[in-house]
């Protein structure tokens, strides 16, 4: 009961990458689109720059399906701030609709399954779906602002700087969603701030492609 599957398989037609100088500096790095070399990405507060860093994704991701705007039905995104701010302020650069969503780690994976469902369905032909987030202002969301100066222990996680967006299509010959299968909310009684990471592995959604 907690997979679905999709009949049309709605296709991965586009993606757009940008991420800030530590994540770029690991293996994955080659993958990314945009590189950044100032994790502000020019601007002047952190939070500012996850909402440029989003607008960046969507449209790279647009870009890279060979659409323009006006191919885009809907925008599904989140992020981790309060009202999932990050992403209303980037759906203001756009002109087509909007739907938030807010599920921590699992957001890109709720937001394509969202999708998915749609497009499957023949409600959408073209669904943008993206999630970022930035290091220094999940720090102030979930921990203590970086300008208190307090010691992160070595276990402790450390949130991306960056931002990943995808069009979902009706048709196409690139990757084949095929199924959503969404998880439950189990409590494993992890009471440590600092390992958010084993309280929320139980609920991150999962694509099948």
């Amino acid at each position: 009961m907690q997979t679905i599957f999709f009949e049309n398989k709605p296709r991965i037609i586009g993606t757009g990458t940008i991420a800030g100088p530590k994540e770029c500096a690991g293996v994955v790095g080659k993958f990314v689109d945009t590189a950044l070399a100032d994790d502000r990405f020019g601007e002047s507060t952190y939070e500012k720059a996850e909402c440029k860093m989003l607008s960046y994704a969507i449209s790279q991701a647009i870009k890279n399906a060979r659409l323009t705007e006006t191919d885009v039905d809907m925008l599904i995104a989140g992020d981790l701030l309060n009202q999932i701010i990050s992403a209303s302020f980037a759906a203001r650069d756009f002109t087509f609709p909007f739907l938030g969503v807010y599920g921590a780690c699992s957001t890109m994976a709720e937001s394509m399954a969202i999708a998915s469902a749609f497009v499957n369905a023949g409600y959408y032909r073209h669904i943008v779906t993206a999630t970022g987030s930035h290091f220094s202002s999940a720090e102030r969301q979930y921990r203590y602002p970086l300008e208190l100066g307090n010691t992160r222990p070595p276990q402790s996680q450390w949130t991306v700087t960056g931002a990943g967006g995808c069009v979902i299509a009706n048709t196409g010959s690139n990757i084949a969603i095929t199924s959503a299968t969404f998880g439950k909310v189990v409590d494993f009684g992890i009471t440590d701030v600092n390992n958010m990471g084993s309280a929320m592995a139980p609920d991150i959604g999962i694509i099948g492609i």
